[in-house]
């Protein structure tokens, strides 16, 4: 059958069913024409057999429900003579004990189907049906859509049921809620909208000033539709007053709207006051009866975030209907101690008023409770971890204090005190006989690299092998050849001392390794011989094996994911754990996301390291800055200049390495040599490069983001950065410290794209601090915690609410959890049975990542 047929024998059978009284269709049958006249043409239904159903029901309001029935039953069947539908039989019976329904349709479903043609809401530009209502005939004490219950439904049934038993869904339109992650009913409950729209404030018509969102209340005085655009589109022209003054709104191309309205209809509409010719006017705004349950108007709206098929009226409606449903029923599996003394808001009124706020402190109090949730969760999550590795047992390393302070004697520079805090701090670990699970870090250059060196002398003293895993080729090159000079001339790995030190002891492996090579690294790893293996992921490709791993260390772990640490880890048996980073990690995220790590900080830089003066300059100010680099690089000082792109792109035009390069060297310094790296050369390219810039073989260093981890260059004083809005504060923070690594001054300059972006607001922190610990904080605030995460916690779910940058909210939830978690780890006591489905829920099978 036909659509459109089909469409006509659900209202003629919705008709039969509620006696003929015309709400079958919100507002009358007559409201369904325009766009049904439009399908049944683009279906080929024949002319005559329209314009006989337009007539019929446009009569069909002025008739009385004897008549309704008559016209019904021989307009159906015409269109089964004309169309071979079904033949059914429309009769009116007087008395009400009879059966109206014909037996050959079966009971008809809620056909409120928003997302179907039955009842779909379009967006701007586009057509917008009529509701076809299945319920009682509307009137001013009707009570909310959401309070009408399906027989369908089971009140009894739990959240895991599937949205599709909700009024207006079906399997349809459950699919489509599919593409958004909306399963079952829990998921309805936890799709917070992604912003709110505050419509609760009323206001007089003659009050209204331009530009704000507010809402009025008036009575229709005047309808009318007009073309626009050579007549391929309709606006819809209402006038309303509320007896302060009048307001004309207007709706484009949604010309079923007219047949809503009449004269002296009241309607409430929520919207932002426009301006035209000097006039106040409102377009396009969202709008209902006075008489209705209002969601979209007069209130707190939630705007929730959609896909294409939906909208938001839709969505509203039927997060409105799980939510009066189902929330309610919610168990809340927080300690009752918890909620009281947090002063929080029950779980159940929460979810509510996460989506359909009373007031500002209403929602203010969910938001809150439900991010304490999340914090909550996250925390028991992150202590089980903690405790899961703990159980571990692990080889002690006993060596005392005069072996650390004898090896640290060694080194060419005195340790700086956080330094020797961190070392103190491992030799704990060490001797503890579980394994280490250490975050290490410290700013650009704070001297990460020589405590991990450390701990790799103090487990090859007892033939333990050591492996340290780095993001890139570039990276890893860089801790070889400091962690190889360092083991030459001071310090001793295994029991040879500095000067004894083995070819085959510390070795590199990266992806371009020679195979060959790779062959007698693999030899020496099962054998032992190879005592500390540097690299990339090429140290978790099999057939890499380990006589006797017993320290992994991991640079920047944030940029690998769970299952590339863990294959590392795999190769060992409970191997100590040694994470690097110099991206400082904000104290909100350390109590949280990496709360099972224990923590040591550098927060001091090595003796003489000199404040590096920071400026953010035009694009005009480039001549300039070029002058200064000529001045730098005459004393014998060298400059690194960084571009976002490697090459000139249409799609961009921002400014590329490639061909700045060669105007640079042809047109600005042509009496110095330039060097260009980027992330498109061969690694012994770049290795190449580093080394001569290094060697001074180059004055200048044109580069993409690569040079972020380049090797440290003392000479260097300068370093430019160009379209530096396009980068991070933590990249930004990661360039400027290529420079000042020796004792001459050094210059960081960045250079936006135009003049506007000279105000972007991360250019203006960088210039204000060189604090890594704040610039990170910062960037929390600026960038979310996405870059700071990682894959890392691959078992909890995103947080939707919390706000890793609220250290109270964090700092209470993780206090509250320790509490709970003393008590009960496993979460097995009968009290804490909802808890323990709702920590199952968010962390699932896995147990998160334990590094």
């Amino acid at each position: 059958m036909k659509k459109s047929i089909e469409k006509l024998q659900k209202i003629f059978k919705l008709e039969s069913e509620r006696e003929y009284d015309n709400h079958a269709v919100l507002g009358g049958l007559v409201r369904i024409l325009d766009h049904w006249e439009a399908e049944a043409r683009a279906e080929y239904i024949s002319e005559d057999l329209i314009k006989a159903v337009s007539n019929r029901i446009r009569d069909y309001s002025q008739l009385s429900p004897k008549s309704r029935a008559e016209a019904l039953d021989g307009l159906w069947r015409r269109i089964v003579q004309e169309e071979h539908g079904p033949p059914i039989s429309f009769e009116y019976e007087e008395s009400k004990q009879a059966d109206p329904k014909p037996e050959s349709l079966p009971k008809s479903r809620d056909t409120d189907q928003a997302i179907d043609q039955n009842a779909v809401e379009k967006t701007e530009n586009h057509y917008q049906e009529p509701e076809i209502i299945a319920f009682e005939r509307p009137d001013i004490h009707k009570p909310p859509i959401t309070s009408i219950k399906s027989e369908k439904i089971d009140e009894t049934a739990d959240l895991k049921t599937p949205v599709s038993v909700l009024h207006g869904v079906g399997p349809r339109n459950s699919q489509t809620l599919e593409k958004i992650g909306i399963h079952v009913i829990r998921d309805l409950l936890y799709y917070f909208p992604r912003r709110y729209d505050d419509y609760s404030k009323f206001k007089q018509i003659n009050r209204l000033t331009y530009g704000e969102e507010v809402t009025i209340i008036g009575t229709i005085q005047n309808v009318s539709v007009r073309t626009v655009r050579g007549g391929q589109n309709k606006l819809v022209e209402v006038v309303i007053s509320d007896g302060s003054a009048d307001l004309r709104i207007t709706w484009f191309n949604q010309p079923w709207i007219a047949r809503r309205f009449h004269k002296g209809f009241q309607i409430v509409v929520s919207g932002k006051v426009d301006q035209y010719l000097g006039r106040l006017t409102m377009s396009n705004p969202e709008w209902e009866p006075v008489d209705k349950e209002h969601l979209n108007t007069a209130r707190i709206v939630p705007v929730y975030p959609l896909t294409s098929q939906i909208t938001q009226r839709w969505l509203r409606r039927v997060i409105n209907q799980a939510v009066t449903l189902w929330a309610p029923k919610v168990i809340d599996y927080l300690p009752q101690r918890i909620i009281s003394s947090e002063g929080l808001m029950n779980l159940p009124d929460a979810l509510v008023q996460i989506h359909f706020p009373d007031s500002e402190d209403s929602l203010k109090r969910a938001r809150y409770r439900i991010a304490f949730d999340e914090i909550f969760i996250l925390q028991l999550g992150v202590l089980h971890q903690k405790m899961s590795w703990q159980e571990r047992t692990a080889i002690t390393f006993n060596l005392d204090k005069h072996w650390w302070e004898s090896q640290s004697a060694r080194l060419p520079f005195t340790l700086t005190n956080a330094q020797k805090a961190a070392v103190y701090d491992i030799k704990n670990d060490l001797e503890s006989g579980h394994p280490m699970n250490r975050l290490l870090q410290g700013d650009v250059g704070s001297g990460k690299t020589v405590i991990a060196a450390l701990a790799i002398s103090a487990v090859s003293q007892f033939n333990g092998q050591s492996a340290l895993m780095a993001p890139t080729s570039i990276l890893a090159e860089q801790h070889y050849n400091h962690i190889q000079g360092l083991f030459q001339k001071h310090l001793s790995i295994g029991h040879n001392s500095p000067a004894q030190i083995e070819a085959q002891d510390i070795r590199l492996l990266l992806g371009s390794t020679p195979e060959s090579e790779k062959e007698g690294i693999r030899t020496g790893l099962s054998n032992g011989s190879v005592k500390l293996v540097i690299g990339t992921h090429a140290l978790i490709e099999d057939p890499v094996d380990f006589a006797n791993l017993q320290l992994v260390v991991i640079d920047e772990q944030h940029r690998f994911g769970v299952e590339q640490r863990a294959a590392l880890r795999s190769k060992g048996t409970n191997p100590h754990l040694m994470v690097l980073t110099a991206t400082p990690i904000p104290r909100s995220l350390a109590l949280t996301i990496y709360g099972d790590l224990d923590l040591s900080i550098i927060d001091e830089l090595p003796p003489g390291r000199k404040k590096i003066e920071t400026y953010v300059l035009t694009p005009y100010d480039r001549e300039r800055v070029y002058a200064f680099i000529r001045k730098e690089l005459e004393k014998g000082n060298q400059t690194f200049i960084i571009y976002p792109l490697v090459e000139e792109s249409d799609k961009s035009e921002s400014k590329a390495a490639v061909e700045e390069h060669l105007r640079l060297q042809q047109e600005v310094f042509q009496d110095f040599k330039i060097g260009l790296l980027h992330g498109r050369l061969k690694p012994t390219e770049k290795e190449s490069v580093m080394a001569d810039f290094r060697n001074g073989e180059y004055q200048i260093l044109v580069s993409t983001s690569v040079v972020e981890v380049g090797v440290d260059i003392p000479r260097a004083t300068v370093i430019v950065i160009e379209c530096a809005h396009r980068f991070g504060l933590s990249q930004l923070h990661q360039f400027r410290g290529r420079v000042g690594r020796g004792t001459e001054k050094s210059y960081c300059i960045l250079i936006p794209e135009s003049t506007e972006d000279v105000e972007n607001e991360r250019l203006k922190i960088m210039a204000e601090t060189d604090d890594g610990f704040v610039l990170a904080e910062r960037d929390l605030e600026l960038r979310g915690p996405g870059q700071f995460l990682g894959t890392r916690q691959s078992g909890y779910s995103d947080l939707k609410l919390a706000n890793l940058t609220d250290i109270k909210l964090i700092y209470n939830a993780r206090k509250r959890a320790q509490i709970v978690f003393d008590e009960d780890p496993e979460l097995k006591s009968p009290q804490n049975q909802g808890l323990a489905e709702a920590y199952r829920h968010a962390w699932g099978d896995s147990k998160g990542d334990i590094s």
